[in-house]
């Protein structure tokens, strides 16, 4: 197939396009040129910027595609400067589960883009969780006629994580510099960056559409995670009212189902099956740097 990948230089979307060259597919990837990618002549490469419409119109005029992977789309207005532009048989959005009031087992239905109107906004307009929300709202409510797939994933983690949130815990916890943390005891989901890109392929193949979580199965407490690193360096962590805030503060606990994905015949690995060994990883870079 001839598939279009906007972004895809980074974390998930470097493991989908790689992904997609694996089975075989042309890939055409699309992003600012700011990242460099390590794909060489396996990929065509297209330089636009994702906020500017005459950008979109000069780039992708003229141009069809069987399948377009969004990484971008943070806002309605993303939405609806992009959709106009595009030819495409199917068009995949790479969404978030903040679109949801989450809790235990939180599955699809929770969040329906079609229950209140579209606001029309930019990025700046809205926090994330909304902007995630408006975008959606945007698909589903103007371009209803576009074979569409949202993507839902909670937090995504790897070795390959540029954001370096998990990674914050770890440092502070080792160097002593104090956090100032809202949730140590809410479990959280996470899905595994390689696991979330292999998702993204494996939709492409098939024909669902509609609103799917990814996430692997449990969920972990901040405090596990600082114990483990306890643990593991004999370093208690510093936690105090002046400390830096950390980055997943004002999560409540919960869980993602992703039993829609497993009836489509994709299984995730369980989080605690991979997440030890990822804070293993980050410790040993800690000590390393």
């Amino acid at each position: 197939m001839k598939i279009l990948v906007l972004g895809g230089t980074r974390m998930m979307g470097r493991h989908l396009v790689q992904a997609l060259l694996s089975r075989g597919h042309q890939v055409t990837l699309a992003n600012r040129g700011l990242t460099e990618d390590s794909f060489g002549g396996a990929v065509d490469r297209v330089k636009l910027d994702r906020t500017n419409e005459d950008s979109l119109r000069k780039e992708l005029s003229g141009k069809a595609f069987d399948l377009v992977y969004d990484s971008l789309a943070y806002c309605s207005n993303d939405v609806r400067r992009l959709l106009p532009q595009l030819s495409c048989r199917k068009y995949l959005s790479i969404s978030s589960t903040a679109v949801y009031e989450k809790h235990w087992d939180t599955r699809e239905p929770e969040f329906d883009p079609l229950a209140k109107p579209v606001i029309w906004g930019d990025r700046a307009d809205f926090p994330y969780d909304e902007g995630k929300r408006q975008a959606e709202r945007a698909l589903a409510q103007e371009y209803s006629r576009q074979p569409t797939v949202a993507v839902r994933f909670p937090f995504v983690v790897g070795e390959d994580d540029y954001t370096r949130r998990l990674l914050f815990y770890v440092e502070h916890t080792i160097t002593g510099k104090a956090m100032l943390l809202d949730n140590l005891c809410e479990p959280m989901a996470f899905v595994r960056s390689d696991e979330a890109g292999k998702f993204l392929a494996f939709l492409g193949e098939t024909e669902f559409q509609g609103a799917i979580n990814g996430a692997s199965p449990g969920a972990i407490s901040l405090r596990e995670i600082l114990e483990y690193v306890t643990e593991k360096t004999g370093k208690n962590p510093v936690l105090a009212e002046s400390g830096d805030p950390a980055p997943y503060n004002g999560e409540t606990g919960y869980t993602i189902n992703t039993g829609l994905a497993g009836k489509l015949g994709f299984s995730f690995s369980p989080l605690r099956e991979w997440i030890y060994p990822l804070l293993d990883h980050l410790i040993e870079a800690v000590y390393r740097d």
